[in-house]
């Protein structure tokens, strides 16, 4: 299951992202925001962070204007490894070198068709271990260190 969040920048291509997860059969949980009408993005990052780290949903899509200010709050979640993507290979190497849990997206710099395409590459990609796995250990232990 993918959580879907967005603040009201995202609200439009949310509602597309979502048509599309939809149609292709992929299990979702949306937490808003429910229409173009303004809130504050960290409450809606939170929601669909905590869900991942909770294994409610096993990834998360985060959408606002820029994609930058969902990802800071998503990295602050322990567990959480968010990457603001805008291309296809991003989301590819995300997902394959990073294993990347959830994504987040500016719609005021992609087009409903380009973040189909990034959706699509990030769900389809599987992370490729091996050095990189070594990697995601170094993470977890500064995880440690510093997310008290």
């Amino acid at each position: 299951m993918i959580a879907l969040g967005c603040d009201h920048r995202g609200y439009k291509l949310k509602e597309e992202i979502k048509r599309y997860l939809d149609e292709s059969g992929i299990e979702i949980k949306d937490l808003g925001t429910f229409s173009e009408e303004r809130v504050d993005y960290p409450n809606i990052a939170k929601e669909v962070s905590k869900a991942v780290q909770n294994k409610e949903c096993e990834k998360g899509i985060l959408i606002c204007g820029s994609g930058i200010g969902m990802s800071i709050v998503a990295n602050k979640f322990k567990g959480i490894r968010c990457a603001n993507i805008s291309t296809e290979q991003g989301a590819k190497m995300s997902r394959a070198h990073g294993n990347t849990n959830v994504l987040a997206l500016g719609s005021d710099y992609l087009s409903v068709h380009e973040a189909i395409c990034i959706v699509r590459m990030w769900i389809a990609t599987e992370f490729d271990g091996g050095r990189h796995e070594e990697r995601l250990k170094m993470i977890d232990e500064i995880e440690k260190e510093n997310m008290k």
